[in-house]
């Protein structure tokens, strides 16, 4: 059974967060472990017709975002990783700097010092140099960056495509390999559905 952290932070783009944590209820084989920070709850509310409630359902295992005494804010804990979608500018800046006052900056800490993947989704536009510095401090820690940057040759025909296809492209990186893929993978000059 692998272990994966999902932390969702309070930034537009929530809806990435939940689709992830849909999607992982259909592959038996990894345990989800939620973290939504206090902005994020708010947001979900704001850009969903999801309750807080619904999305940690969604969850294995759900924390409270100021539980620092959690399982997952510690490296004995195992864990195949963590992912932070959407990674607001904030949680960014609290990764980049060690800064673990809430369990998804501790949590984001411990998989970066305990060697682990971590894969941030950064939704922010546009970028001024501070927030660049702050990716490039994460990327340099170890941290994978993954903003939410639609491809098209899949020829996506609605809003959920695309979410689908960062989706997917985000658990390629944590080597989750879905049931079936949700978009059609590159075949050199085509599109495919499958690996």
């Amino acid at each position: 059974m692998k272990r994966l952290i999902v932390g969702i932070s309070g930034a537009s783009g929530v809806i990435y967060g939940i689709r992830l944590l849909e999607v992982l209820r259909d592959v038996p084989e990894v345990e989800t472990h939620l973290v939504v920070s206090t902005a994020a709850a708010q947001t979900i509310g704001l850009e969903t017709d999801y309750a807080v409630a619904q999305v940690e359902a969604l969850a294995d295992v759900t924390y409270r975002f100021r539980d620092i005494a959690a399982a997952i804010s510690s490296g004995s804990f195992r864990t195949e990783g963590m992912i932070v979608v959407p990674c607001s500018m904030k949680t960014l800046a609290g990764i980049a700097n060690s800064f673990s006052d809430n369990l998804l900056l501790r949590a984001a800490d411990v998989v970066l010092k305990d060697r682990r993947r971590l894969v941030i989704v950064p939704r922010e536009t546009p970028l001024h140099l501070g927030h660049l510095r702050l990716l490039t401090q994460v990327a340099e820690l170890g941290a994978i960056i993954v903003p939410p940057m639609p491809a098209f040759y899949h020829r996506p025909q609605t809003i959920d495509d695309i979410i689908n296809q960062t989706v997917n492209r985000v658990l390629d990186l944590v080597d989750v390999v879905l049931p079936a893929d949700l978009f059609a993978r590159w075949a050199g000059g085509r599109a495919s559905h499958g690996a």
